[in-house]
């Protein structure tokens, strides 16, 4: 282990909000380290087309809005680093964060380490991942405009997704596993009243089913008769959660009852002075890489400003011990020593 890289600001974590953090660190003159891990770039590096991202008419593809921000954090100096975060102490007043092969000291940490969707873990969802399986109807069901949907799940989010792609898709089927469903009575009443939602339960997908172009339906098992068959469809939306990758901050911060880390209220700052959360880690209701990014950058500000607050109160305290240290060498009081340096200065003038 080589001896301890230090910086004022490290990132953990890449994608948008970890980038745009590293940018505005960087232009603050921070000298920022985003330890970006191995799967650079977050969910948005495999995102396929990405439409609702403000600047770009036409769209972007996922993977090239994230390494643009890259670029961006980089020209103002911004350093990255492709490494997995082995290890931290949040201890303070100066963290330390660990990877297989260095050490790091910062000022400052910001936590953008995302959240994962949760999978149907079979090898054709990997296979079609991109092609018509898809983890957000807001990002992606633009692209499903009066085609067939199946959503897979059945808490608020699946509910939600199904009524959302219900204004845009041709059809939509619910799949859940449970004849109940896990959603609130307001999302339930809303998914009754939508004609074009067809419930199906209770049942899981088996497989889901395509060609090179994409998909093509899946494969239902209904878990009443063991029988199984086929609904057409051109896109899949699985929707049965995310997992928030906290694993390295339980010890340390507060999270929620779902594992998001928990950040004041109206702050990105955390229980832990000097350290902040950014992105999905925090964000259970939007998950857009907007709203990421906009986490991001407001995470950096507040790294930013309690640094410049940190490095007053230094300040102030070191000039008391030098007013302290002074009244002591010249037998004055500290009061008459202030005095006596006023009057100086006054005549200096």
């Amino acid at each position: 282990m080589n001896d301890a890289v230090a910086s004022r600001m490290i990132i953990i974590g890449g994608g948008p909000a970890g980038y745009t953090a590293a940018l505005y660190g960087a232009r603050a003159r921070l000298e920022p380290i985003c330890i970006e891990g191995y799967a650079a770039g977050g969910q948005i590096a495999r995102s396929g087309q990405i439409d609702n991202f403000p600047g770009f008419p036409g769209g972007i593809a996922g993977a090239d809005l994230g390494e643009r921000i890259r670029t961006q954090a980089m020209d103002f100096g911004a350093v990255m680093r492709t490494e997995e975060v082995e290890s931290v102490d949040l201890t303070g007043p100066t963290f330390r964060v660990a990877t297989a092969d260095h050490e790091y000291e910062a000022e400052s940490v910001i936590v953008a380490t995302g959240a994962q969707p949760r999978r149907l873990d079979m090898p054709s969802e990997d296979e079609y991942e991109g092609r018509g399986v898809c983890y957000c109807a807001i990002c992606d069901g633009p692209f499903f405009a009066g085609q067939r949907v199946v959503v897979v799940g059945g808490g608020d989010a699946a509910v939600e997704e199904a009524i959302a792609l219900s204004n845009i898709a041709s059809s939509v089927v619910l799949v859940h596993r449970r004849r109940e469903f896990r959603a609130s009575a307001t999302s339930l009443a809303a998914l009754g009243s939508t004609a074009k939602i067809r419930v199906h339960t209770p049942a899981v997908v088996s497989e889901i089913l395509g060609e090179e172009l994409g998909v093509t339906g899946v494969r239902v098992r209904d878990l009443d008769t063991g029988t199984e068959s086929v609904l057409p469809a051109d896109g899949v939306f699985v929707a049965i959660g995310h997992d928030p990758a906290n694993g390295l901050f339980t010890k340390w911060l507060d999270i929620d009852d779902y594992g998001y880390l928990r950040a004041t209220a109206g702050s990105t700052a955390t229980r832990i002075p000097g350290v902040f959360v950014a992105g999905d880690i925090a964000d259970p209701r939007y998950r857009q890489a907007i709203t990421a990014s906009a986490s991001g950058c407001a995470a950096a500000i507040d790294a930013e400003r309690w640094l410049v607050g940190r490095r007053g109160a230094q300040a102030m305290a070191a000039r008391g011990a030098m007013v302290d240290v002074d009244a002591r060498n010249t037998g004055l009081g500290a009061e008459q020593l202030s005095t006596d340096e006023e009057k100086a200065a006054q005549a200096s003038a």
